[in-house]
């Protein structure tokens, strides 16, 4: 199987974002998925995980290789992270971080690669511009202004609804959304605002073979 490639720019930053489609084995890690045990993982994702085995990766991080280091000028990585995700929390139940775009690194080196592995095609994910900075990422320099401007937003806007995001909002602009076709993967820098786009009436299940099932790995340059 050889992957389709697809180099995309969204917003005044053109941050990339690379998709892949028909990108791996996608039953083989369907079926590996489903012998695993999955349960929350960190604070902030809004369901449960499992670790992936590292020799698992081995093909996709060969077949991702020469575009990291043709888009992002990144000549190697290595994997920080990676994980099979189901998202099951229901809307009403989400934090208020949860209901945010959000970054997960403020290191522009730092990488996501996310693969959607789901039957159900009706989500993806979207990246978003804060309003009152222009933020379309944020690195170390830029997060002490992003944080004092959100903070004053939510002071003026308040908490958003109990939700997943979806669309323009008071405090954020949508910039793209990626939908997560099956055996499709995206490939973006972790510092870009970006939260998973979920529709309303998408069922939540914690069954690998029937929920929003991904894989979920984060890189970083080597060395």
């Amino acid at each position: 199987m050889t992957a389709s490639i697809t180099v995309t720019h969204h917003g005044a930053e053109r941050q990339p974002v690379v998709v892949f489609d028909d990108f791996a084995d996608a039953e083989m890690l369907r079926d590996d998925a489903g012998f695993l045990s999955f349960a929350p993982i960190g604070e902030h994702y809004p369901g449960v995980r499992a670790r992936v085995a590292p020799a698992i990766l081995r093909p996709m991080l060969a077949t991702i290789a020469p575009v990291v280091a043709d888009v992002f000028g990144i000549a190697a990585t290595e994997v920080v992270d990676a994980f099979y995700s189901l998202v099951t929390t229901p809307p009403a139940r989400l934090a208020p971080i949860q209901r945010l775009p959000h970054f997960d690194e403020v290191s522009p080196n730092r990488l996501a690669l996310l693969h959607f592995l789901s039957p159900d095609e009706s989500s993806g994910t979207a990246f978003y511009r804060q309003r009152s900075t222009g933020f379309e990422s944020v690195d170390a320099a830029r997060l002490p202004a992003y944080r004092a401007a959100l903070d004053a937003d939510l002071a003026r806007h308040g908490l958003p609804d109990a939700s997943y995001i979806a669309g323009d909002t008071p405090v954020f602009d949508q910039l793209a959304v990626h939908r997560g076709r099956f055996n499709r993967a995206i490939l973006y820098r972790s510092n870009t605002l970006h939260c998973a786009f979920i529709p309303p009436d998408m069922a939540l299940s914690d069954d690998p073979l029937s929920g929003r099932l991904t894989v979920n790995t984060f890189l970083d340059a080597a060395g």
